[in-house]
């Protein structure tokens, strides 16, 4: 999709599953069940949806899905479905090397959003990325570094910890513009830091949501995961971002729907609810 001279792409890292009711916290699973099927395990598909942009000399990426370093039993238990190095392999048929990437915007750790961020090279973990800057709020890394024991298992440090070590590491503190049309602002119903990324284009803005709304359905402002470390705060959020993202017609792209990839929302009849959902490839339908 190509709004003025910014270009948003949209490339995975395969596909997994996690528990519904997980995903979905106190929503009976018959109403969400209609729009995510789970199996006989009671898992759902997510996507591993990473977002590049291009602007000017800049490469951007954000998130790099869950890469290569899985046991067997980790993958039966995740159904991780990816060939080799797939994300490296899209951007490769695109034409877009690894070295080519100047910035990686790292919603926050777990290991479905940055699991593609190191690989072994020599017996060591190396940044997959090796000229890019890796942008992190300063509150989610110091999170990671000691999370609660809620949480704890949706960390893996061998992810991330070696981007200190190679001074590959950009922390931000709190809300701001990183770079040129880029702005990042912390959302932390789901864990502490966690930030949501905007392209302020000069024509619509494009929000890369990352988990404050993992599927389109989750426009429905109660319909939050049971992952979530403060779901009150997680409902907060959520309406003050979406409010602002109906008023201003923000395109909004998902990071784990693998059906809806992005999507413009509306506020009707006192709820939020999806307008135009489209694919980055097929560029954004006009307003009916």
């Amino acid at each position: 999709m190509q709004l003025g001279d910014w270009k948003f792409s949209a490339f995975h890292d395969g596909r997994f599953k996690l528990d519904g009711g997980a995903m979905f916290g106190v929503v009976p699973k018959i109403f969400w069940q209609k729009k995510h099927p789970a199996d006989d395990l009671n898992r759902i598909d997510l996507d591993l949806r990473c977002l590049l942009v291009e602007h000017g000399s800049r490469r951007i990426l954000v998130d790099t899905g869950m890469g290569d370093r899985w046991s067997e039993k980790q993958l039966g238990i995740f159904a991780l479905e990816r060939r080799p190095n797939q994300l490296l392999a899209e951007l490769a048929e695109a034409g877009i090397t690894r070295e080519s990437i100047t910035d990686v915007v790292l919603t926050h750790l777990h290991f479905d959003h940055c699991g593609g961020t190191l690989r072994e090279e020599g017996g060591r973990l190396q940044p997959v990325f090796s000229g890019a800057r890796h942008w992190v709020q300063k509150r989610h890394w110091e999170w990671a570094g000691g999370p609660s024991e809620r949480d704890r298992a949706s960390f893996r440090a061998e992810d991330f910890e070696a981007l200190a070590e190679h001074g590959q590491l950009q922390l931000v503190d709190g809300a701001q513009e990183i770079m040129p049309g880029v702005r990042v602002t912390p959302v932390s119903g789901h864990t502490p830091g966690q930030q949501i990324v905007e392209f302020h284009t000069g024509r619509q803005v494009v929000v890369f949501v990352a988990d404050l709304l993992p599927f389109l359905s989750q426009v429905h402002v109660p319909w939050i995961m049971g992952f979530d470390l403060n779901p009150l705060l997680t409902v907060t959020e959520k309406k003050l971002f979406l409010t602002r993202a109906a008023e201003d017609d923000y395109i909004l792209v998902f990071e784990h729907d693998h059906v809806n990839e992005a999507a413009t929302v509306k506020f009707e009849e006192g709820k939020f609810r999806p307008d135009r959902v489209f694919t980055l490839a097929g560029g954004l339908p006009p307003t009916p």
